[in-house]
């Protein structure tokens, strides 16, 4: 399901520069929220997928992630969270799933952990 909903998120992202259309499913407290990347004239202020995934979990009081599918329509790789992506995830832990997709619906999954090793976090800035 976690997989399905990522692609349905990804029909609905707007990316007019790019054109590489991403969506992203997030799992938190037994719910699924889902998010596509948003483009904007003025590059940097465009968003991911997966932060937006994000956000909409936080805006609705969830900070607790188990697993997230991540979308698109590259058939070659498996697609991989961009580096900010990776550090926004990490501020809510490094030990939960993400399911690396290609558009024939397979997948890999890896930990958050593997994608973003010796990674600072939350509990760094109370040392």
């Amino acid at each position: 399901l976690l997989l399905q909903r990522s692609r349905e998120a990804k029909a609905a992202a707007y990316c007019p520069y790019s054109r590489f259309a991403r969506g992203a499913a997030l799992t938190a407290g037994g719910q699924i929220f889902s998010g596509c990347n948003v483009e904007n004239a003025c590059y940097s202020l465009g968003m991911c997928a997966e932060r937006t995934a994000i956000q909409k979990a936080v805006s609705e009081g969830h900070t607790s992630f188990k697993a997230m599918a991540i979308a698109s329509d590259s058939e070659d790789d498996f697609i991989v969270p961009c580096g900010a992506c990776r550090q926004v995830m990490r501020e809510f832990g490094r030990d939960w799933d993400v399911y690396l997709t290609k558009p024939d619906g397979t997948y890999i999954i890896k930990r958050l952990e593997e994608l973003l090793p010796l990674s600072f976090g939350p509990e760094d800035l109370r040392k």
